[in-house]
């Protein structure tokens, strides 16, 4: 268990140092920057090449409704979520923390948002909180959903982390402008300890709505797809 921890933790920190990080440091340098999209693909990058290296150790959740989702569908043991989703939430502290570190290195610095998910006037496009609740809940039900499916043993094998990577790349371009795209509650946690806004009073929703669409995803793929 403790190995299966430690991955959880060094691929959360690699989500959240690379996803988040990409956003904050590289996103407007030195005038446009990478943009939408350039963020886009560092998270879905992050977790194809996270889930090759710790698949085989962990299962490559790095994200507590992924690990809860997985449970709720039979395909991990239940008591092993709550070891998990602190194993996770640490690595995106740790993450969160290297990025404010790298980030105040520069003259002028000010956290700002610093990434944080938020609603209403943290939105990036202003998005109320019943926007950006129904964003979250369903992206994170669909993306359970094709994870489901990508590691089913009738899938094409090998191709799981490239199926679940380009998912998260297309949540991203449809979510960012909505919420900053969360999906990932350790995620939410480790940016939001930072930012200098009121993203931790809004933090209850980038939990409450991954997890609650992680069930919903596993539902659904019990219904549909499980016995296909």
């Amino acid at each position: 268990m403790l190995r299966k921890l430690t991955a959880e933790f060094i691929g959360t920190f690699w989500l959240v140092f690379v996803g988040s990080g990409s956003g904050i440091l590289a996103a407007h340098f030195p005038q446009i920057g990478i943009g939408i999209v350039g963020i886009a693909f560092s998270a879905g990058i992050a977790v194809m090449s996270m889930i090759y290296a710790i698949g085989h150790v962990s299962g490559g959740h790095m994200n507590p409704g992924v690990s809860l989702g997985l449970a709720v569908a039979g395909r991990f043991p239940a008591a092993h979520v709550l070891p998990y989703a602190i194993a996770q939430v640490a690595g995106g502290i740790a993450a969160a923390a290297v990025i404010y570190l790298v980030a105040s290195g520069k003259a002028g610095f000010v956290a700002g948002g610093f990434g944080a998910n938020g609603y209403g006037e943290l939105s990036p496009g202003g998005y109320s909180l019943t926007a950006g609740f129904v964003t979250e809940t369903v992206l994170m039900a669909l993306f359970l959903f094709v994870i489901l499916g990508s590691i089913h043993e009738r899938a094409p094998a090998g191709f799981a982390p490239i199926s679940i990577g380009l998912s998260l790349t297309a949540i991203n371009l449809v979510s960012i402008p909505i919420t900053n795209t969360s999906l990932n509650p350790a995620r939410s946690t480790g940016l939001a300890l930072f930012a200098e806004t009121a993203a931790l009073p809004q933090l209850w929703l980038f939990w409450l709505a991954p997890m609650l669409g992680a069930v919903i995803g596993a539902v659904l793929w019990k219904v549909v797809c499980e016995d296909a």
